[in-house]
């Protein structure tokens, strides 16, 4: 019966079936199968043991070179036995054999022993058989084709007489060119080589096989020609062979000296056939390996696996080879004196242009460096490379590529298949977009351009010159840049330049084995105080996180891996105890590089010329004591009060609440929307609800044309804190890390600046959905190249303009004018808004000298100069004197490529960088923040004090100085006085009515004008040529003063004439002050006795704002009070 489906049902079964049938089943007999089996024939199989077995066959080919090199040394032999007494003949068969008057008897016939006979039989008849035997199992229908073969009729030459021998008694002593076997030899040597390969799985190199074909066949054609010449010459001048030998060479070298010489033309026709057969093969042989050779030198060879397993080398993978990019990986990575022996392996997949084949021929590269054309894609290349034996991979990304995404995929691939293919070898990867980052996290060190690109340009806007602080850690420096510069601002910061971030475990430390069980904050200034370094961070060992500045409440252990700033590991570091005055606190020894010598800093004269800066502290009265009260031991955080030291905040940002509510309405918390996967949530000032699209657009917020428009955010743009503009291309994951920064919680809601977004392109709705938790972001469609779009964004009020690198500019014909339109309009920025601090990214290092470029500037000139000579001595850092890079206003995603190449040797260095940019954020880790010198703070006087007041007040590590050095200029009217009355001098027409209306300076000897005008003439006249140049280039630079004054007047109007134009208010425009010329420097590490000067700016790790317990700030301002009130007693009792 069918079921409701229509299908009918399965039978029903009885269990005694199934058993029964499982019997039965047992019982049935069972037939094994052999698949793919085929009775082959006795034939076949012969054929399969000595041709197609790798193994047998190989075997085979040994024992028939072996036997083919037997029958040459017996002929060998059989030359050297030869009786020369009587002439040969055929055995009973006496005929006369002179033709053409040459007793061919004597080359026919040869004397030959029956022992060598009978030896030379054997090797013929198993030769014989083998290459018959070997006939018949290749042959295949066409026997002619077998029969015709070259090694085929030279074995029957060869053999076939022997053989007939010894069934014919008189042709035993036959002559029988038995050393054409030679070549028989040579072709069984290059298939016995083939075999070898293939039955070791070993894909044999092109260059050696035909280096093998090369060498035999001149050894082959040697050889015949020495027993031919030697055989033939029986007939005139018996020849040994030697001498055939020596004319062989003397013949084929082309030298000809004619001592040795043919005489019967049988061995003449010899000598003209050998030749000819020389100048036809051997060309072609060496045109071959020419060819290869040179395929190879493209191709870069084989790294062979001795050298792997008895040497050290790391694999860089790179799309294409850029002559900057290879310099710098090669500068850094050899710059640590542990990497000297190890050799570097470029694999790239494009050929090797001239600008890179001539680097690595520089005797310092030669020997290190090896290149090779491969992909990693490819294991066959990645063999090549040993890369499963190397103690590391880079792989960079091409950051010139039009597609930065598309550059970012390629490297992921190579990245998975160099994890593929070794995978405990270690992997540092270069990416570019933050998006494509969590594709090789597997790796083991990861940077992402784009994060540290945008996080280090926005802290350039509240900490001034970050990027070139960064930038000075991350680079290897032994601090000798500018050390011969007559500039003294040149040598103490080249010298500070040479600080890098080093670690050490507590416990075998010298400088902090003594802090064992102290506060942070203690061990940190008192090893400043007595060694010089500068403590910043720990890693404790239950925790293994690494923690910048974690504050009092940590407790120095044994185990904790401890990070400071110095010249030199300690491992390196040379001590010397300074005996001196013990009333003075011990001050830094400032340690060499390597470690060679140890420098005090208290004994380093510091020039009179440099001022107050650097100069250290007078020692007027030898009972003067010193004013540095005790670093306060303070272990306990419960009991440790703290203020925020020399700022004044009206609102304090640290809470450990994430929801918080500050005074404007903004509230603490995580973004909620994360604008990619691997995105370190940070805790960050939000609004309460987020912005509205039409509230962030700049026009619409200002013509208030938007409903929703928020009275904070008017109040905001109402210029209480300056604007940040941000001049990008399109928006980006990578803009959302420039937003971070600068509205992280730690900051003070008083220090959030508004930022303006001036874009080309109309902005992602994903990001806008982003960045609209953010209190105070706007955005504006518009170029820099458009004053009026740079005007309507309020370029005119801002404190800082952010000038990001376009992507569709980073690739040019010419690799350096990728930046030329970004140079040229951060130029005119500067020139129409001095005031302006324009922080500019550019593509390439070297176009930095071209910011703020005046061709008459004799200072540029003389830093091109000193550029020069340190690029000369093999300096890495030439570019830091150039005052754009040293103030901290451009930048080059470049500088931070040593970032990477450093962690090999430091493998937390990617950590702290991400520390110290926010970044990233770890529990109890401080963050990177600054402060500026005031009047007030004046009185703390040297660097070494206020490191002891920041540390035991506060809590915070201070761990450099950015300073401002300013020179002012005369005022236009002194020039235009000083020009008046000298052009008045040498100008002959000119009446004294004339001459007097303009502004005089009278002297004391001179009563009128036309005397004054003779007694110059005749002092000029009287100093010859130099008066009259001087004189001529100061009145040139005066003029240019005054020209440079009247065009920023010129150019001042324009811009307030555009503003009125648009409708903008230019009230508050600050008018171009270059009045007063300045340059800036960032100081690493600067030595105790450092004078503070008035707007120094003070770079300082703060603690984790959500451990602080600010209860009360009178102890900072009490310790400030009486800190003052003791220096000036100290004063009133030495004066």
């Amino acid at each position: 019966m069918a079921g409701e489906n229509g299908v009918a049902p399965l039978p029903r079964h009885r269990f005694g079936d199934f058993l029964l049938r499982e019997q039965a089943r047992q019982n049935d007999v069972k037939v094994q199968v052999d698949f793919f089996v085929k009775e082959n024939s006795f034939k076949e199989r012969l054929k399969f043991y000595l041709i197609q077995n790798q193994r047998s066959s190989l075997s085979v080919r040994v024992f028939y070179l072996s036997l083919s090199v037997l029958s040459c040394i017996l002929y060998i032999i059989r030359v050297l036995t030869d009786s020369s007494d009587a002439d040969p003949e055929c055995l009973d068969c006496p005929y006369n054999y002179t033709l053409f008057e040459i007793n061919w008897a004597s080359i026919i016939w040869v004397d030959r022993k029956p022992a060598l006979w009978g030896a030379q039989v054997s090797v013929a008849v198993i030769c014989l058989f083998i290459r018959i035997l070997l006939t018949y199992l290749r042959y295949k229908g066409n026997i002619r084709q077998q029969v015709l073969q070259i090694a085929f009729i030279l074995e029957m030459i060869d053999t076939v007489p022997f053989v007939t021998g010894i069934f014919y008694y008189p042709l035993r002593n036959l002559f029988i060119p038995v050393f054409l076997n030679c070549w028989l030899a040579k072709r069984a040597l290059e298939n016995m080589v083939n075999d070898l390969h293939r039955a070791i799985h070993r894909t044999q190199s092109a260059m050696f096989n035909q280096l093998l074909i090369l060498t035999s066949t001149i050894v082959c054609l040697t050889f015949t020609f020495i027993c031919g010449v030697e055989h033939l010459q029986r007939a005139g001048k018996k020849l040994t062979v030697f001498d055939s030998f020596y004319f062989c060479i003397v013949t084929f070298s082309t030298v000809g000296f004619g001592d040795v010489v043919p005489d019967v033309w049988p061995s003449k026709l010899l000598v003209v056939i050998m030749i000819f057969v020389a100048l036809v093969v051997l060309p072609i042989q060496f045109e071959e390996l020419a060819y290869l050779w040179m395929e190879r030198q493209k191709s870069g060879g084989d790294y062979s696996k001795q050298r792997a397993e008895t040497e050290r080398h790391v694999v860089l993978c790179v799309s294409s080879t850029k002559i900057d990019l290879l310099m710098d990986f090669l500068n850094e990575f050899y710059a640590h004196p542990i990497l000297q022996e190890y050799f570097v392996i470029i694999l790239c997949p494009v050929e090797q242009d001239a600008a890179v084949r001539r680097v690595l021929r520089f005797p310092m590269w030669t020997h290190r460096v090896i290149y090779m054309q491969g992909s990693a894609l490819k294991d066959q290349d990645l063999v090549r490379a040993k890369l499963d034996n190397a103690e590391a991979c880079f792989i960079l990304t091409c950051r010139c590529e039009a597609d930065r995404n598309a550059a970012d995929h390629q490297t992921i691939l190579r990245a998975w298949a160099v994890k593929d293919f070794a995978p405990s070898c270690t992997l540092f990867v270069q990416i570019l977009k933050p998006e494509n980052k969590f594709h090789v996290k597997f790796a083991d060190h990861i940077v992402c351009e784009e994060e540290f690109k945008y996080a280090m340009l926005a802290l350039n806007c509240i900490c001034p010159a970050t990027s070139t602080f960064i930038t000075l850690l991350v680079h290897t420096s032994q601090g000798l840049e500018g050390q011969h510069s007559p500039e003294d601002w040149h040598r103490i910061y080249g010298k500070c330049s040479g600080n890098e971030v080093y670690s050490i475990v507590l416990k075998e430390s010298i400088f902090f084995s003594e802090y064992e069980g102290k506060s942070f904050p203690y061990a940190s200034f008192n090893a400043y105080n007595k060694y010089g370094i500068c403590l910043i961070g720990v890693c404790p060992d239950d925790t293994k996180n690494i923690l910048l500045n974690p504050g009092p409440q940590h407790i120095m252990k044994p185990l904790d891996v401890c990070f400071y700033i110095s010249l030199s590991k300690e491992e390196n570091s040379c001590f010397k105890v300074k005996k001196g005055n013990k009333t003075r606190p011990p001050t830094s020894s400032a340690i060499t590089s390597m470690g060679t010598m140890a420098i005090d800093m208290q004994e380093i004269s510091i020039p009179s010329s440099l001022g107050p800066s650097f100069s250290t502290e007078s020692n007027i009265s030898e009972t003067k004591k010193p004013n540095m009260v005790p670093v306060l031991e303070l272990p306990d955080s419960s009991s440790f009060q703290t203020g925020n030291l020399l700022i004044d905040e009206s609102k304090n940002p640290c809470q450990p609440c994430t929801r918080s509510e500050g005074s404007n309405g903004y509230i603490k918390g995580y973004p909620p929307d994360l604008p990619y996967i691997g995105s370190s949530p940070i805790l960050c000032h939000l609004r309460k609800e987020k912005a509205p699209k039409c509230c962030m657009q700049l026009e619409k917020f200002l013509s208030k044309t938007c409903n929703h428009k928020d009275k904070e955010d008017v109040k905001a743009y109402g210029l209480r804190n300056k604007l940040i503009i941000v001049s990008a291309e399109a928006t980006g994951n990578g803009l959302y890390n420039f937003i971070l920064p600068l509205r992280a919680s730690y900051r003070s809601e008083n220090e959030l600046c508004p930022i303006v977004l001036l874009l080309e392109h109309e902005p992602d709705a994903e990001f806008l959905e982003t960045v609209c938790w953010f209190p105070m972001i706007y955005y504006l469609l518009g170029s820099i190249d458009s004053l009026d779009d740079l005007l309507r964004c309020g370029v005119s009020f801002a404190a800082n303009m952010v000038v990001v690198d376009k992507e569709s500019t980073m690739s040019a014909e010419e690799d350096y004018m990728a930046d030329a339109k970004t140079i040229v309009n951060v130029q005119t920025l500067f020139r129409l808004f001095s005031g302006l601090n324009i922080i500019t990214e550019l593509t390439h290092p070297a176009n930095m000298r071209f910011m703020q470029f005046s061709a008459k500037d004799c200072h540029t000139l003389a830093f091109s100069k000193l550029e020069k000579k340190e690029r000369e001595k093999g300096s890495n850092l030439s570019f830091i004197f150039r005052l754009p890079f040293a103030a901290g206003r451009v930048f080059s995603i470049g500088m931070l490529d040593t970032l990477l190449y450093q962690c090999f040797v430091k493998d937390y260095m990617i950590t702290i960088t991400k520390l110290l940019l926010g970044l990233e954020t770890t529990p109890q880790s401080g963050f990177l923040s600054s402060m500026s010198i005031t009047e007030e703070d004046l009185c703390i006087e040297t660097y070494g004090r206020l490191y002891e007041m920041l540390s035991s007040t506060v809590g915070d590590i201070p761990i450099g100085i950015y300073r401002t050095e300013s020179q002012i200029l005369e005022p236009p009217e002194t020039p235009q006085s000083e020009i008046s009355d000298k052009v008045s001098v040498f100008e002959e027409g000119k009446d004294p009515e004339e001459q007097q209306q303009g502004p005089n300076c009278e002297m004391p000897d001179i009563q009128t004008p036309s005397l004054r005008r003779r007694s110059m003439q005749w002092a000029s006249n009287l100093l010859g040529p130099w008066h009259a140049e001087r004189e001529t280039d100061r009145l040139s630079q005066q003029r240019g003063v005054l020209l440079s004054f009247s065009e920023r007047q010129e150019l001042t109007e324009l811009v307030k004439k555009r503003m009125k134009n648009l409708g903008l208010s230019t009230r508050g425009f600050d008018e171009p002050n270059n009045n007063q010329s300045s340059h800036s420097y960032a100081l690493i590490n600067p030595s105790p006795d450092t004078r503070l000067e008035l707007n120094d700016i003070v770079y300082i790790i703060r603690k984790d704002p959500v451990s602080l317990n600010l209860n009360n700030t009178d102890n900072i301002n009490n310790s400030m009070r009486s800190d003052s009130q003791i220096r000036e007693r100290n004063t009133k009792n030495h004066l």
